[in-house]
């Protein structure tokens, strides 16, 4: 997949919001820090391509996710190896477990909590309902999610597994979906008070579960949002999230960016491509909130990064020109997430200079 144009598209100086922005290409190794001009400001060398990508923590540093050689994939987004990275490209911490997949973040606290897949219970695989009979993994096997809490030390302090949770066993499947896993958690994040919201692409679920009911304590369900990602909670107390629209009864597939407000059940916002079919990904992909009110869109599939007011305009496009692969018979500039940080936040903390 090729763009006539990579790098920079637009900038609308006055409207978009000053910051470098992070990318991991997702078929490349290497992490970039790019201007507003589409530059290379700064770059930490990997030993991989991404367990899909990796963001900024404060001080300058670094959490990467590289994809190891052994373990499960079952359905994509495998990592496995956890690595924090200090400005200058040294390993300060490291954490292996080769069932980690999507997604991993640093708590409040200074632990670490990732995804990881295991083999579901004879007794669990008997409840999931829907998705095509007859497709799970070799050997009849569901994989399902459990989260992991580890320490600095890399010691687990809390778990959270998918199968066990009554909730989520009594949703089916999506029908175009196989049964090679259950559940396919894709975003875990923290929100304030410490419990941890997660998205589930195979049945279109946002969900929050208690780390100390260790249960899911708030569910939404929308087969409108087909198989999303990147559930974020906002300051307003919104959720965030990129409704990739695949599989959905719209008469033609597009992708959009969703406010919720899970009191209401009400989207607070809605983001759409003129014409809808202009803003697309089937996969992956992500959007965060600005400071400025505006919001960042990485639209996965094709490497598309662009930032959006609230009205909708587009004020800032860039495409990524890392392309790699092979990746279905070719190569691929796709980019799994992307983030904007201010240039004297806390995370770059001045490093960089002024934002050109």
């Amino acid at each position: 997949m090729r763009y006539r144009q990579t790098g920079l598209w637009s900038h609308e100086t006055e409207r978009a919001t000053p910051g470098f922005t992070l990318i991991a290409p997702l078929q490349c190794d290497g992490v970039h820090l790019i201007g507003m001009n589409g530059e290379v400001r700064h770059s930490w060398q990997t030993p991989s391509k991404p367990g899909n990508y990796a963001y900024m923590l404060p001080g300058g540093h670094l959490l990467w996710s590289g994809e190891l050689a052994t373990g499960p994939n079952p359905g994509g987004g495998k990592g496995g190896l956890l690595r924090e990275y200090d400005w200058d490209g040294n390993i300060v911490w490291e954490y292996e477990d080769d069932h980690q997949h999507h997604d991993f973040r640093r708590l409040s606290n200074g632990n670490t909590v990732y995804i990881g897949w295991e083999k579901m219970p004879v007794d669990a695989k008997a409840e999931v309902q829907g998705a095509r009979l007859g497709s799970e993994d070799q050997g009849g096997i569901i994989w399902s999610d459990y989260l992991r809490e580890v320490n600095p030390s890399g010691d687990t302090v809390w778990e959270w597994h998918a199968h066990e949770d009554e909730t989520l066993l009594a949703e089916p499947l999506h029908s175009m979906s196989t049964r090679k896993e259950f559940a396919h958690c894709n975003s875990v994040a923290e929100i304030p008070g410490g419990d941890l919201i997660l998205s589930f692409r195979k049945f279109s679920i946002i969900a929050i579960v208690s780390k100390e009911t260790r249960r899911v304590r708030w569910h939404r369900r929308d087969d409108s949002w087909g198989q999303q990602h990147d559930a974020e909670m906002l300051a307003n107390g919104n959720i965030l999230l990129f409704a990739n629209g695949i599989h959905v009864e719209t008469g033609v597939y597009h992708s959009r960016i969703v406010e919720l407000n899970p009191k209401t059940g009400e989207d607070a916002w809605v983001y759409r491509g003129s014409p809808w079919p202009s803003f697309f990904s089937p996969n992956i992909s992500g959007a965060q909130r600005l400071w400025s009110g505006n919001t960042l869109i990485c639209e996965g599939l094709p490497g598309r990064i662009f930032e959006v007011t609230p009205e909708g305009d587009i004020v800032w496009e860039y495409v990524s020109p890392w392309f790699g692969g092979p990746w279905q018979g070719g190569q691929i500039n796709s980019v799994f997430r992307a983030y904007r940080y201010e240039a004297n936040g806390p995370e770059i903390e001045g490093r960089l200079g002024a934002v050109l």
